[in-house]
């Protein structure tokens, strides 16, 4: 049996959002446990982070999530976590779920989401990190990113070799062939 893999999930913790995108939170916390892999992410219990969360242990996984002090007094903690790591910074909770991380996936977020993102790419790009990172795009979400990326190489502020880092997938489904492709 091949070893437990830390699948370190960045998404949104908005809950007034479109039920599609909280389902694709749902199969990804379905697959991850199915494929006897943990959850490393932020700590929520709202938005998608709650939804992925829940689906990891609905179906039998597990869940670590790593929260700043400030964010578990505004009750938005996921305390059913089999660890709940909690950090004085947003900077120390990032660090702690980087390190925890054999491969990184991103779902529909915000700010936060595409601050997250935007680090691993970076940390890719600069050759910290050579762990897989994907981008699940239910429904055309991150077109918009996608189209300024390609902008960012057609100005000359990034390669094409940097846009081949980071794998687009329409659908979680797809995510593990990419996980296991490395």
């Amino acid at each position: 049996m091949a070893p437990m893999k830390s699948i370190c999930v960045y998404c949104g913790s908005s809950e007034d959002i479109d039920p599609a995108l909280r389902q694709s939170a749902k199969d990804l916390g379905r697959l991850i446990a199915r494929h006897g892999d943990q959850l490393v992410y932020g700590g929520g219990s709202v938005g998608l982070m709650g939804d992925v969360a829940r689906a990891v242990h609905a179906h039998g996984g597990r869940v670590v999530g790593v929260i700043p002090e400030s964010l578990t007094t505004a009750e938005i903690a996921y305390h059913h976590a089999d660890e709940l790591i909690v950090t004085k910074t947003m900077r120390e909770r990032k660090q702690i779920m980087d390190d925890r991380a054999d491969a990184f996936v991103v779902l529909p977020g915000g700010f936060g989401t595409l601050e997250e993102l935007a680090e691993i790419l970076v940390l890719k790009i600069l050759g910290y990190t050579d762990r897989p990172l994907i981008i699940v795009n239910p429904d055309g979400f991150y077109d918009p990113l996608i189209e300024l990326f390609n902008h960012f190489v057609e100005h000359k502020f990034a390669k094409p070799k940097h846009l081949a880092m980071v794998s687009f997938v329409d659908a979680v489904e797809d995510v593990y062939a990419l996980i296991e492709s490395r």
